[in-house]
């Protein structure tokens, strides 16, 4: 990819900038009803990520009618919009503006295993899919609990990933280069700390494994399992999804999955990246709507597999 002149980095800092601070500016729900709108204007527009999208559903959700399907997409573009809404307003959140939007609905048992680790000094590996508000739950999570430590690849625009850097920091957040992240990533684990990332987008064969997903082999980031079974860290599937019903954010949790640890290494691998992808699976099936079906999930095929899309 060429890099950008000056020019164009500006040019796109002063139109990002503008955005967030319009919609930033707003009362919360002028600003979710205009960033709403403008997403919706690319669910007309972006035929190209709708028919992904669709197609993400036939493979994922073949009993659904394409009505139903149609409905799932309009969602997740919904979706996209209530997130630019809220991350254009993170940097005059409170702590009490958090609280007030965004609940913890960790039940007792959960609670009581939070502590356990805790106790036990043991590393935890929030994994978020791209469901709901990945961006709020680290933000929300830090101003609430603690800071996390999150991989995150930086923006191909310095000014851009400044000014978002910026506000995902406020509580103390600290990102990883998820470029060259594997030994920051163990210290912090071992330290007994938290870390967050995100893996339910395809993998390139070098870096991933082949487990199901909605009955489908999908290939999946190794990543979480191998920094899992290295540092003897859990993996919580976790999730900020938005309840219309009630007016806020939920943040909820999926079963906490333990490495393997059988001594097979390539076994224990694919054992644990199944485990935490079934997890990831449930928390999309119960919130189909808020998931990021715009990508091509299942690009990559096993051998011999022909294409999908």
């Amino acid at each position: 990819m060429a890099r950008k002149t000056k020019a164009q980095i500006w040019a796109e800092f002063i139109a990002a900038r503008t955005v967030f601070g319009i919609i930033g500016s707003m009362p919360r729900g002028l600003a979710v009803s205009t960033s709403t709108f403008i997403s919706l204007i690319g669910y007309r527009a972006l035929g190209r990520l709708r028919r992904i999208a669709e197609r993400n559903l036939e493979i994922a959700l073949p009993g659904t009618s394409p009505k139903q399907r149609l409905g799932i997409v309009k969602g997740t573009f919904e979706n996209l919009g209530r997130m630019l809404a809220d991350s254009s307003k993170f940097s005059g959140y409170t702590r009490d503006d958090l609280e007030r939007l965004v609940r913890f609905d960790f039940t007792p048992e959960q609670e009581a295993e939070h502590e356990r680790l805790r106790a036990a000094g043991r590393g935890a590996i929030l994994l978020s899919p791209h469901l709901g508000n990945w961006e709020m739950l680290v933000f929300a999570y830090s101003a609430a609990y603690e800071p996390i430590s999150y991989l995150a690849r930086p923006l191909d625009n310095p000014l851009i990933e400044e000014m978002t850097l910026k506000n995902r920091t406020r509580f103390g957040n600290r990102p990883i280069n998820k470029s060259n992240s594997v030994s920051e990533a163990v210290k912090v684990l071992r330290r007994g700390g938290i870390l967050g990332v995100l893996a339910d987008v395809n993998a390139h064969p070098k870096e991933g494994v082949f487990v199901p997903f909605f009955g489908v082999q999908a290939c999946t980031s190794a990543g979480p399992a191998l920094l899992a079974m290295r540092t003897n860290a859990v993996i919580v599937p976790i999730a900020c999804v938005w309840d219309e019903s009630v007016g806020h954010y939920r943040v909820i949790e999926g079963r906490v999955i333990e490495p393997a640890s059988t001594g097979d290494r390539e076994a224990d691998i694919l054992s644990t990246t199944e485990a935490f992808t079934g997890e990831v699976e449930k928390l999309v099936r119960e919130y189909p709507e808020q998931w990021l079906w715009i990508h091509k999930r299942w690009k990559t095929r096993p051998p011999g597999e022909k294409e999908l899309y």
